[in-house]
């Protein structure tokens, strides 16, 4: 064991000279393309261990010559990284909902436009056509309103006519009874009296009647009047579905028609893109599902920043798988934010599922020994041989994990194991 400033050296021995004060440590298990990638590139590493070796057994009296590796810190955690393409969060179509000619068509493929923005205009001739037509017959409806009031007022008007002749009828018709008892008058105007009574109480009824018919009237012209309100509103409504306005905010992706042509209602006009959010679909092999979860935190690179990383959530894991692959591949759908609208539609995605894991103190392949001197021989041990530890590499031992990175020929080991250093003097 070597320390030079901050860097730790391992010296490793070779099997038969290993003796009671060495210190094996036992190591974890990686995948092959993680160590393959570590181990290659540490060559100037490679060249001070080699510098650092001929120190080594100048010093050491009777010491065999041995590779010396330098260790340093680097990730375990095992890469998971698809490729996709960037797609809006969401796509709206803008679609007419009228017939008649497109007139303007005020944007192009990659502008930006905002909610509510009129991109558009349909020819609205005979919609506004229908809309003076049903206004002019609301206003007919109107003064038919107004007349059938006036009406209802002239009967009530007429009943309180009718009411004060019947006062009069009926107080006539008392004032000749008395007259008649005492002889004043003869039977026959008593009679008249009485006759004139009745009669306007029965022009008092008609009169009542005449208000509750005139105010039924007045009712039906109201209702008629209702319908043509909503007519005019729906003709206003139309009307409005001649300019053509965005649904959303976001950027056009596809104009699918020119001024001039003849739309019909339900005519796709223009595409719209939501770019608030981005999305990028990959897919993903079924037999890493089980380290895949919805919300999950992602990184994402592009390369059309490829100084910039982002940071997304897996939105949606598809429930069924491609049959059309021999090899199940599972869509999954990743969010991320796209501040300032910079990140567009089509871009070439690299989706890396790895959450970052904490650093571990690594050593070349070359720095694995294993017993027996056959590096291939799957069923020995490999360890690794730290002569006289230094308090640097204690302190490192107590307040860090320490692993070692390595790689035997199995491409089936891609589990890791603890490793439990022992120092002996």
């Amino acid at each position: 064991m070597i320390c030079d400033g901050n860097k730790l050296r391992i010296l490793v021995k070779t099997p038969p000279l290993l003796s009671n004060s060495s210190v094996f440590l036992l190591v974890y298990w990686l995948g092959m393309g993680l160590l393959m990638g570590g181990c290659g590139s540490l060559p100037k590493e490679s060249a001070e261990a080699q510098q650092e070796r001929r120190g080594v057994s100048g010093q050491a009296d009777g010491a065999i010559p041995v590779d010396v590796a330098i260790a340093r810190k680097d990730g375990l955690q095992q890469q998971l990284e698809y490729t996709g393409t960037t797609t809006p969060f969401r796509t709206v179509s803008l679609r007419s909902q009228i017939q008649g000619q497109l007139l303007a068509l005020n944007v192009d493929v990659g502008d930006v436009v905002s909610q509510g923005q009129i991109l558009g205009q349909v020819d609205d001739t005979l919609l506004q056509t229908a809309l003076n037509q049903a206004e002019a017959e609301l206003a007919a409806l109107k003064s038919e309103v107004a007349r059938a009031n006036a009406q209802v007022n002239n009967a009530r008007v007429e009943v309180e006519r009718t009411r004060l002749e019947v006062a009069q009828a009926l107080a006539d018709a008392e004032r000749q009874d008395k007259l008649l008892k005492e002889g004043a008058i003869a039977q026959q105007a008593a009679e008249q009296a009485r006759t004139n009574a009745q009669t306007a109480t029965q022009a008092l009824r008609a009169a009542q009647q005449q208000v509750r018919t005139e105010q039924e009237a007045v009712a039906a012209a109201k209702g008629r009047l209702t319908a043509q309100q909503a007519l005019v509103a729906e003709a206003k409504e139309r009307l409005s579905y001649a300019k053509l306005t965005s649904p959303i905010a976001g950027a056009v992706l596809e104009k699918v028609t020119e001024p001039g042509n003849l739309l019909q209602p339900g005519n796709e006009v223009l595409k719209i893109g939501d770019f608030s959010r981005v999305k990028v679909r990959v897919e993903v092999s079924e037999l890493e599902l089980a380290n895949i979860q919805v919300g999950q935190s992602v990184q994402v690179r592009l390369d059309a920043f490829p100084n910039n990383t982002y940071v997304g959530n897996v939105a949606r894991i598809s429930p069924a798988a491609d049959s059309t692959v021999r090899l199940g591949l599972v869509p999954v759908e990743i969010v991320i934010p796209n501040n300032g609208a910079k990140i567009g539609s089509g871009l070439l995605a690299r989706v890396n599922f790895a959450e970052q894991g904490q650093e571990r103190v690594v050593v070349p392949l070359t720095a694995i020994q294993i017993e027996g001197g056959n590096n291939q021989n799957q069923n020995q041990n490999p360890r690794v041989i730290l002569t006289k530890p230094s308090t640097m590499l204690q302190l490192h031992l107590t307040e860090l994990e320490v692993v070692y990175q390595i790689l035997l020929k199995n491409p089936a080991s891609s589990k890791l194991t603890p490793l439990n250093p022992r120092f002996t003097n």
